[in-house]
């Protein structure tokens, strides 16, 4: 197992702009998984990461330590405990990160499968929940608009909690051809000229469109929409948070098809 003690290692170097940069995230197509729940997840459905950083500390936590003995053949480095600190997202760094190339979707979006499109998500908390929201409700297929954070940087990534890993995403969609050629029903939440949510109607596949926090859906975006959707709220609260509003619509498409 390498050891690196020194901030001035190539290696280190390279993994702290992955942490810190999301445009070397982008340019080398790799980013940065924290913590043992992620790491787990990421094993289970994709293998071993590409390199796996453990703290000095961390080596000797109990849980780090039974995935390295089962994972004998994983490239580890074991990093001081201060270096590990640097490249954590987190104040309380949880003493192991690994290295992983980002997955590319497969091929170009089915426009024939349930979709969430997400137009102008800016904070990476409610990325993340809208990830795992949509994977929960079986939604497999994302995509996400140019003006988006990036879903693999690290708080996204934390927010998500290994959702990234159980469905395609598409980021830097054309949201508008997407709803143009989609072959089902396409549904926008809006305030104006929408139909309760209770009331709408739909059938077959489904592209629900969810705007950014106060913005809302686009208007280019919203008018290729073929419903505009709205949640009922007769408490005195003008919006929901996108992650809320997303789960109530994303649970219903999902408490319709349930067998009567």
């Amino acid at each position: 197992m390498k050891h690196i003690v020194s901030r001035d290692n190539p290696a280190f170097r390279a993994w702290k702009k992955l942490a810190q940069s999301s445009r070397e995230r982008r340019k080398a197509g790799r980013t940065l998984l924290e913590g043992m729940h992620l790491l787990t997840a990421w094993t289970a459905r994709h293998g071993l990461p590409e390199m796996v950083l453990v703290s000095e500390r961390g080596a000797a936590q109990g849980e780090i330590a039974a995935w390295l003995a089962a994972h004998p053949q994983a490239r580890v480095v074991l990093l001081a405990d201060g270096l590990l600190a640097e490249l954590a997202d987190t104040e309380t760094p949880a003493g192991v990160l690994a290295e992983v190339e980002v997955p590319a979707a497969d091929q170009a979006p089915a426009l024939d499968r349930d979709t969430v499109l997400l137009d102008g998500i800016q904070d990476p908390g409610n990325l993340g929940t809208l990830l795992r929201t949509a994977a929960a409700a079986g939604f497999g297929q994302l995509l996400l608009s140019p003006d988006c954070v990036g879903a693999w940087s690290p708080k996204v990534l934390r927010a998500g909690q290994g959702a990234h890993f159980l469905v395609q995403i598409h980021e830097g969609a054309d949201l508008e051809t997407f709803l143009t050629q989609f072959q089902g029903a396409s549904l926008a939440t809006a305030l104006e000229g929408a139909v309760s949510l209770h009331q709408a109607c739909w059938q077959g596949p489904v592209a629900w469109v969810f705007g950014a926090e106060g913005q809302g859906v686009s208007p280019a975006v919203l008018a290729r929409a073929g419903q505009r959707i709205h949640i009922p709220m007769p408490g005195a609260v003008e919006s929901l948070n996108v992650g809320a509003a997303a789960a109530i619509c994303l649970f219903e498409t999902l408490r319709r098809r349930l067998p009567a």
